[in-house]
């Protein structure tokens, strides 16, 4: 099957239906317990470690993220170069980052149209992928 934008939205299934709900799931039990118990020092240090867990693992989602935005950036970059023989700093300095995420999905033909389109008109990035015909999969976003 091919990607397009109404299927090209990727979840994790061991991170959004394993990890996060018992995350989640401890973090209530612990507080139940907390508010529930008589001695508190023992159900405070459960709060506390489910919390600690909990971080960890929004803060290693965030940082797989924050990598692939990364490299997508430098993927527009380097694709607009080779298209243009130009760097993509002017363009990029007036597109939001989640424009340039869109952008992304963008085939050759036409993403330069499209770049000039997203600075002119303001559009969001639901705007962008909508806008585009010639869908370029990207099947390792997580």
């Amino acid at each position: 099957m091919s990607q397009n934008f109404k299927n090209h939205k990727r979840l994790n299934p061991f991170h959004h239906f394993v990890i996060t709900p018992l995350t989640v799931g401890l973090l209530v039990w612990s507080v139940i317990r907390l508010v529930n118990e008589e001695d508190k020092s023992i159900a405070l240090w459960m709060v506390l470690a489910s919390l600690a867990l909990a971080a960890i693992a929004l803060i290693a989602r965030s940082y797989a993220l924050k990598n692939q935005d990364r490299i997508i950036r430098m993927e527009i970059r380097q694709r607009y170069f080779h298209l243009t023989g130009t760097t993509f700093t002017e363009k990029e300095k007036q597109l939001k980052l989640s424009q340039i995420i869109a952008l992304r999905f963008a085939g050759d033909q036409e993403l330069l149209p499209l770049i000039d389109r997203s600075i002119s008109e303001k559009l969001s990035s639901t705007d962008i992928k909508k806008a585009i015909n010639d869908w370029l999969p990207d099947e390792n976003r997580v």
